[in-house]
């Protein structure tokens, strides 16, 4: 699907869904550098959603994490009790979440027929009234509440829990 058919199949399950949402529009947002320009005039709570893969290649993780957390890999490896992570390839994320790698969002579920794919959600993310992640197109950014984004994962029917993913662990 190109970037046109990503967004409307998002938007048109949130309509599906009942839930409600904005839509901002901007140019290619590749990092969260580039990103937080553009995100700073939207009242919602920004994130990082990073892919994994882990060591064997066998299971998939979707790491949606606050954009101003620092990230580092071997805390939450240990937190994650998965074994080796490392990011996974383009051609995985396009058969498990059917997007591009600066297009990666827990939109991208929609593509996980299978169920494939596990969530590790930041719990800081609970304290934030709204939520934005691009709609599987990182041209453009959806803001819903953060008890519409746990509607959408159970809809979807992932598995996800919660993690500290500033917790340091010995």
């Amino acid at each position: 699907m190109n970037r046109e058919e990503n967004r409307k199949q998002v938007l048109n399950k949130l309509k599906e869904l009942s839930i409600s949402y904005e839509i901002y529009e901007h140019p290619p947002l590749d990092t969260i550098a580039i990103a937080q320009e553009y995100w700073k005039n939207i009242d919602a709570t920004h994130c990082k959603n990073l892919f994994f893969r882990n060591h064997k290649g066998n299971r998939h993780y979707l790491c949606i994490i606050k954009d101003t957390t620092p990230f580092n890999l071997k805390p939450l490896e240990k937190q994650l009790k998965q074994g080796k992570l490392s990011f996974g390839s383009e051609k995985r994320l396009e058969k498990y979440l059917g997007v591009k790698p600066g297009s990666v969002s827990p939109f991208g579920l929609i593509n996980d027929i299978d169920h494939h794919v596990h969530l590790f959600i930041d719990k800081q993310l609970k304290d934030s009234e709204k939520v934005s992640y691009h709609p599987n197109d990182n041209t453009a950014s959806v803001v819903i509440s953060f008890n519409n984004l746990i509607k959408f994962i159970k809809t979807m029917g992932n598995s996800y829990e919660f993690i500290d993913p500033t917790k340091e662990i010995d």
